[in-house]
């Protein structure tokens, strides 16, 4: 099982910070970089700056959202990166949220398993430098009827295939993550509900005539260090309570739902009621402990060390850290001891 680190957003005061991380993660040899995007940073400046700044370490998008772009330009940005970080780039995509699709950007968020995939087989017909013609019902290359006609991507990416990952939680669009992508981008993993995800995948895989081996399951994961587990886990209450309780609309939270579907159903209940109701610190109070116990690496070495064998015994093939704490100190301590804790859990 390989390492990665989550740099979360851009532009909250730590950016500074987030590139002594990079560079602390490069040097650990941990795998990858993620950078993500929601109506503030875009991921891509991001990534090119954070691997202009290290040497080895891969870079990704968790993730550049579909509704931002058209397919064909995700296609040049993710050739431009790949070329410019010298071959460690990887591309990680997603839905987003209706109310971000529609909100943010004037995407309507409708039939957004017909729209991943199309937008995928654009993605992929694109990078591949095919003359690019597509029909059907969302994009249409070139445009009837008037002067376009098919183009080639002109830049030459270091990898004839670039890694292409799905971001996404509900069983029909993992199901198809399975089907057309290369790794999945997860969020709350936790390894005893393993099944909820791994299963669509696998089925996913199936409809393509392959098996998860190869197939990469890169879920980004909290870490809190620290002797006192429960004081580990009070550092991620306000996190997790933004995710359970104002990802979405009421009717409309996919991290809400997957709470729900791990058995969570009252506490995701108050945890929405309250934050929606803008008592984000009584949100924050009504998370389960057991439930940010589940989806996160707390404690000290011993104790993540365990629960990283568990996470690879799930078939997870690229545990991504997101460390928790605003200091440097805090977050390159988790850094430092996800290498020690994979070590020890023979893992390395």
């Amino acid at each position: 099982m390989r390492l990665g680190i989550n740099l979360g957003y851009w532009g909250l005061g730590l950016d500074a910070d987030n590139i002594a991380v990079a560079q602390e993660a490069d040097r650990l040899g941990y795998a990858v970089c993620w950078a993500a995007e929601a109506y503030g940073s875009d991921a891509a400046t991001v990534l090119s700056y954070v691997a202009a700044r290290t040497e080895r370490i891969d870079v990704g998008s968790a993730i550049f959202q579909i509704p931002a772009r058209t397919p064909a330009m995700t296609a040049m940005t993710a050739a431009t990166l790949d070329t410019l970080s010298g071959g460690r780039f990887r591309l990680g995509l997603g839905v987003s949220g209706p109310q971000v699709s529609e909100g943010w950007y004037g995407v309507k968020f409708d039939k957004p398993l017909a729209r991943t995939r199309e937008y995928v087989e654009i993605v992929r017909k694109a990078m591949s430098r095919e003359l690019l013609v597509h029909d059907g019902a969302h994009w249409t290359l070139p445009l009837p009827g008037g002067p376009g006609k098919p183009l080639k991507l002109t830049v030459h990416p270091v990898r004839e295939r670039i890694p292409l990952y799905i971001a996404s939680m509900g069983p029909k669009n993992l199901e198809l993550t399975g089907e057309i992508a290369d790794g999945w981008l997860g969020l709350f993993f936790a390894p005893e509900h393993a099944a909820l995800s791994t299963d669509a995948l696998a089925a996913g895989r199936a409809k393509a005539g392959l098996t998860l081996d190869g197939f990469d399951l890169c879920p980004t994961v909290n870490i809190a260090v620290g002797e006192d587990v429960r004081a580990a886990a009070d550092t991620l209450r306000d996190y997790t309570a933004l995710y359970l309780g104002g990802m979405g609309s009421k009717e409309k939270n996919f991290y809400s739902q997957l709470a729900r579907r791990m058995g969570f159903e009252q506490a995701a209940d108050e945890v929405q009621t309250h934050y929606l109701a803008r008592d984000k610190a009584a949100a924050a109070a009504a998370v389960p402990h057991d439930f940010i116990d589940a989806t996160a690496l707390l404690g000290d070495t011993a104790r993540i060390a365990d629960r990283m064998q568990a996470y690879a015994a799930a078939g997870v093939t690229t545990l991504t850290l997101a460390p928790a704490g605003w200091t440097l100190e805090e977050r390159i301590t988790a850094l430092r001891t996800g290498v020690d804790a994979l070590e020890r859990a023979g893992l390395a």
